[in-house]
């Protein structure tokens, strides 16, 4: 199959012969080591953690690829790498209450999603708490600023069109977010405004981590207030792009379609694994154009060679189009509206695949069936 780099304009073609569609589940696939700069400000991240952990932490080799820290009450403190499964005790002594109290005290207020972060860091921390609120375990997620992934979208930001991320949590949503933002507001010199509901994206404190560039941020103070402030955005800071993290409620949703209609180019994340997950969630079908049952006359049916009744497209998808990250460096890439109208009339669409080779360099698969798409 011919391959292409990342600068090739975007191809995506229908083909009416293609086998029905079937859909699969996912595995992990190989992580080419390519050797992207970040800055991971992990000594702020350990200040908070019992000094013997500390201190383990600090002297392991691998400690650039360390995902998370797990402190669960009366359990063992664990560790979490990208990459690697299975459990990674840091000691052979239980996590105490008081080391919990000192965590909490040493991060600082958690808000109303039981998520802090450390201020100028993309560290997030987040509490698991007992029915009688007092907190039980943290979940302390390394937050760091990479640079590198994205030329596996560099070609279609040209466009400027609006783009949704799906894929499984961890897989690096937000990241590529984050550089979006800087290399839309630097290099394309467009009016960039994130709107950060737990300061995921641009860091814990006022003044944003400077992996975002010059792109503006918009603190939210509560998640149910992001649609809110993702309207007050377009309407009061006369933004060309706006970046969100984790759409998820059906007012975020609207609040994305009233976006897109005003020509503002957007681009935010949801999750799923893959566009199906999308489009059989009622919360969220309405980014790419939402579904609605017609039933067709008895002639147009039989020149189908379906039944009366089926399955179409509303309207137009908000994003045009649609990225599954199936894992860090394996990509497939969807023209929403002609890969939901594919699905919906049980045909495999084309996409792109985009992934990276032993060299690490981008390499872009054109008009490839979905259904044969590695998994």
């Amino acid at each position: 199959m011919a391959c292409w780099m990342a600068t090739t304009p975007l191809s995506l073609c229908l083909s009416p012969t293609l086998s029905p569609f079937k859909f699969k589940c996912y595995a992990t696939h190989p992580q080419p080591q390519c050797s992207s700069v970040h800055n991971d400000d992990l000594q702020a991240l350990l200040q908070i953690l019992p000094s013997d952990l500390h201190h383990n932490l600090l002297n392991q080799p691998n400690r650039t690829h360390l995902l998370e820290v797990i402190l669960d009450l009366g359990r063992f403190p664990e560790a979490r790498y990208l990459g690697k499964h299975g459990n990674h005790y840091l000691r052979n002594s239980e996590v105490t209450v008081k080391e919990l109290e000192y965590a909490y005290g040493a991060v600082g207020e958690f808000g109303n999603d039981n998520r802090a972060g450390i201020e100028g860091t993309l560290h997030r921390i987040s509490a698991i708490r007992s029915r009688n609120g007092g907190i039980v375990g943290l979940t302390c997620r390394i937050g760091r600023a990479v640079t590198g992934h994205i030329d596996m979208v560099y070609d279609l930001l040209q466009y400027g069109k609006s783009i949704l991320f799906v894929g499984r949590p961890g897989v690096g949503k937000t990241t590529v977010m984050r550089e979006i933002a800087r290399v839309m507001s630097d290099e394309f010199h467009k009016r960039v405004v994130i709107v950060d509901t737990s300061n995921e994206i641009g860091g814990d404190g006022n003044i944003p981590h400077a992996a975002i560039g010059g792109a503006r941020r918009m603190q939210v103070p509560m998640p149910s207030m992001q649609h809110s402030m993702m309207i007050e955005a377009v309407e009061n800071h006369m933004p060309e792009v706006i970046i969100v993290d984790e759409i998820g409620t059906e007012a975020e949703a609207h609040a994305c379609r009233s976006i897109a209609e005003r020509g503002i180019m957007l681009i935010g994340t949801a999750h799923g694994r893959q566009i199906e997950n999308v489009m059989k969630n009622p919360t969220l079908c309405d980014l790419i154009g939402g579904i609605e049952s017609v039933t067709l006359g008895d002639a147009e049916a039989r020149a189908r060679k379906c039944q009366k009744t089926i399955l179409e497209r509303k309207g137009p998808p908000t994003f045009d189009f649609l990225i599954e990250m199936r894992d860090r460096h394996y990509w497939l890439t969807h023209q929403t509206d002609k890969s939901v109208d594919m699905l919906l009339r049980g045909k495999s669409p084309q996409v792109e695949v985009r992934k990276r080779d032993e060299k690490c360099k981008v390499v872009i698969e054109k008009s490839k069936a979905y259904d044969k798409c590695q998994i």
